[in-house]
């Protein structure tokens, strides 16, 4: 099998067109889509094109083929929907896995032979998993912001059974599309990443998002920047923009997209905006020559088309894409880079990042009250009082025997997702328990910070967890403790965070999401063995700098005011 990125080294790729366009033109009815199988189905089924591949798999293959001839080099499977969230409409979960394998098949019995009519123009397979009809970062009532539809061990069990069906029927790439709440699209890649560790196999994915409006945002609120950064863990072959747009309205917000991401880009536009019918105007030609643009302005590596978009569209690309170069990958910035609704950017010229600590109910009476009484919506005037005083990242721990950590965060950052103002600034959870943590990380669709993880349990369990924070899409505290305990002096704090560095290093955490907290620990308490607290912290700092390529450094100031617990002057 030829590799792709071979492939896309050299030249332009080019993905098909529209599916459902396509089987519009054919003029199914409601016994067309129901084949014998399914004749007794006590659902209307006409519409669930994904079942097609089950009752009509010649004229999926037909489509596919009519693709192929235009000189697309990708095609992509009849299995948008095909994962047990979006057929419960249909009563159809149970069929997930079987419609995505035949998806798979039935474009890979039309790739392959194209492919053996001319090996120097190998055709690939894209497993096509799209966004879902829920969304797992907003709520669908408007009177109870902290619910939601779906939750992300449902999407990532769903998504796992698509993605395992597209492989087993000859999928070569799976293309996570038409993303529109980017915590969707983390849990489709913790499924795949999870599943390809289980498979032993390396998984090629492509990720592909949409915008909802003219300020360039997803419909779950985050930016271009701020979406690429959410996803930057995942090592995609390629990360793009589709549907929402016609080319032109498109354009400039793939140019910020290519800017930022570290990876190839895509770009597979509407044909133009909807008419008031609903239809899409505009002719091949016309399109060709806006996404022409695309490459002239070398930002893609991969083009094609979404809605409205025909054979001939693709016939029209291919004309043009041969005369233009593909976007070279950039080189890796490492810049340590979060994310809510907007990014936020650490870079050696950025000054202190401030932390709010306020929504700690370690840290603040207040807000423990709060929690405790139930009371969220003040409990939020906590954090958007910190982000209006210039709080850059939100801390939010719930760690309190009278608490339910899990709930608590799960709930707390629910209502946070709701509030934009609040929710453009990236989140640290906060947790000493793994359980709260992992509760935090399914309800974030930005790139968040986990606090925190040490050597304390030993290193399996160290890197057992680092894992899965870097499968959840986020960077990490570590605290400077080890299976000896806290790291008090210069030279224990040099100690342990070396170690801890190697280890996550070697087994592939980006050193850019390492965020070392050396402890600032009290001073002033009248036992002489403290004095040098603050001399330690200070120095192991300038150590971490200049020795553990970048690594940042966080210090909890708050932590001095332990030494004068009952002093609240002093404090």
């Amino acid at each position: 099998m030829a590799d792709i990125y071979e492939q896309l080294e050299s030249r332009i790729l080019l993905l098909d067109g529209g599916f459902g366009t396509m089987v519009q033109q054919y003029g199914l009815t409601e016994e067309d889509y129901r084949g014998e199988r399914f004749r007794e189905w006590p659902a209307l089924l006409k519409g669930c094109n994904d079942l097609l591949a089950l009752t009509r798999p010649e004229a999926v293959r037909e489509i596919h083929v009519k693709y192929l001839q235009a000189g697309a080099d990708i095609i992509e499977t009849d299995s948008f929907n095909a994962n047990a969230v979006s057929l419960a409409d249909y009563g159809l979960e149970a069929y997930a896995y079987e419609m995505s394998r035949a998806a798979a098949a039935v474009a890979r019995s039309a790739a392959d032979e194209f492919t053996a009519r001319n090996p120097q123009k190998p055709r690939f397979v894209a497993g096509s998993m799209g966004p879902t009809n829920r969304t797992a970062s907003m709520s669908a009532d408007v009177a109870n912001p902290a619910a939601r539809e779906v939750t992300f061990a449902q999407l990532v069990e769903a998504y796992t059974d698509q993605a395992r069906g597209l492989l087993d029927g000859g999928a070569d790439i799976l293309l996570v599309e038409t993303i529109f709440d980017t915590l969707n699209a983390k849990a489709a890649l913790y499924a795949i990443d999870a599943l390809a560790e289980k498979l032993g196999r390396t998984i090629r994915v492509m990720a592909s998002g949409t915008l909802a409006d003219a300020s360039g945002r997803t419909l779950s609120g985050q930016t271009v920047e701020a979406f690429c950064t959410s996803l930057s863990h995942a090592q995609l072959l390629s990360l793009g923009l589709n549907c929402a747009y016609g080319a032109k309205q498109l354009l400039p917000y793939l140019e910020r997209l290519a800017e930022t991401a570290p990876f190839r880009i895509s770009a597979h536009p509407n044909a133009g905006l909807p008419n008031v019918m609903g239809g899409y105007d505009e002719t091949p030609e016309m399109f060709a020559e806006d996404v022409g643009e695309y490459m002239r302005r070398g930002l893609v590596n991969i083009v094609g088309g979404c809605c409205g978009t025909t054979p001939a569209h693709i016939f029209e690309l291919s004309k043009i894409a041969c005369n233009y170069a593909p976007r070279p990958v950039p080189a890796p910035r490492r810049v340590t880079t979060l994310s809510g609704l907007e990014p936020l950017r650490i870079a050696p010229e950025t000054n202190f990042v401030n932390v709010g600590e306020r929504t700690n109910v370690a840290g603040s009476a207040k807000f423990a009250r709060l929690i405790r009484e139930g009371n969220y919506e003040e409990a939020l005037s906590v954090a958007r009082a910190q982000v209006d005083a210039g709080a850059q990242i939100v801390d939010v721990c719930m760690d309190d025997g009278m608490i339910d950590g899990v709930e608590a965060m799960r709930t707390f950052l629910n209502l946070m997702a709701s509030e934009p103002e609040i929710a453009r600034v990236p989140t640290m959870i906060d947790s000493s328990k793994w359980e709260v943590l992992a509760a935090g990380l399914e309800v974030t669709q930005g790139k968040a910070v986990v606090n925190s993880i040490s050597l304390k349990e030993g290193e399996a369990e160290f890197l057992r967890r680092a894992r899965e924070i870097h499968r959840y899409g986020a960077a990490a505290v570590v605290m400077l403790f080890d299976e000896r305990g806290q790291a008090d002096t210069c030279e224990r704090k040099i100690e342990v965070a070396s170690r801890a560095y190697r280890l996550l290093t070697d087994a592939g955490f980006p050193a850019e999401d390492i965020i070392f907290d050396p402890n600032i620990l009290a001073v002033a308490t009248g036992i002489p063995e403290h004095d040098g607290y603050a001399k330690a912290f200070i120095d192991a700092t300038r150590w971490i700098k200049e020795n553990l390529p970048y690594a940042k450094v966080s210090g909890g100031v708050s932590n001095l005011s332990f030494a004068f617990r009952g002093n609240n002057a002093v404090r």
